[in-house]
């Protein structure tokens, strides 16, 4: 298979991620100690899951402004694969909490108010194969993934910050900017964002690219577009 330069970068970054977040120096940090590494790690899923929902989203838009089932088949993939990366994160961050905060669950206004993320996001896989009709059910999520994406902003970032949060950034705790990340880490943490990300972009495309081939197999069409010109 033809590797294009990014697809080589992601996997330099995730690379030089594990080796770095492994074995590079850390701060020796109160209560946190060696954990700290999870950062590498818990929060780049995190980056990644936002960024994939975010290109569901555009390509969720971009069916409800040409009718191209692509788009639609597109829109899925991101937003299968950003659950997986969220439920990576949801895996990493109770491991995390396990060791600083003595248990892997403590109903957090931040964990709360992820897992109520999740479940939206599940729930579109499920409404989803609860419809045979290819253009409604293209249709319907769609719409049901831009009030999904816009529903994620105030229960990530608006309600955990207001009130008494474990986590960093939240209720009034500094975040990681503040004490913890110093510039050893960044060298390794924001080249992991970035790896991350194109990880979840490639398994996106690779995705959409199967079910794209099933839909034209099943279909006997050169390419998902159109069926209708009422799509």
């Amino acid at each position: 298979m033809r590797l294009s330069w990014w697809k080589v970068l992601c996997i330099i970054l995730l690379a030089y991620t594990l080796i770095g977040g492994l074995l590079f120096p850390v701060p020796a940090r109160f209560i946190l100690h060696e954990s700290i590494r999870n950062l590498y790690f818990h929060v780049p899923m995190w980056f990644t899951m936002i960024a994939l929902f975010f290109m569901s989203l555009v390509y969720a838009i971009r069916y409800l402004r040409h009718g191209n089932l692509k788009d639609d088949i597109y829109s899925y993939a991101y937003a299968v694969t950003g659950i997986w990366f969220s439920i990576l994160g949801m895996i990493t961050g109770m491991e995390w909490a396990q060791y600083t905060w003595g248990a892997a669950w403590s109903n957090d206004p931040k964990q709360l108010t992820t897992a109520i993320c999740m479940l939206i996001y599940f729930a579109y896989v499920v409404l989803r194969g609860g419809m045979k009709d290819e253009e409604k059910r293209a249709k319907i999520t769609a719409v049901y993934n831009v009030f999904a994406f816009f529903l994620m902003i105030p229960l990530l970032f608006v309600l955990p910050r207001m009130v008494d949060s474990l986590h960093p950034g939240n209720g009034g705790n500094p975040g990681f900017n503040a004490y913890d990340l110093d510039h050893r880490m960044r060298m390794v943490f924001w080249p992991a964002v970035i790896g991350w990300i194109l990880l979840g972009a490639w398994m996106s495309t690779l995705q959409a690219r199967f079910h794209t081939a099933v839909y034209m197999r099943e279909n006997n069409f050169s390419s998902p577009t159109k069926k209708s010109s009422n799509a």
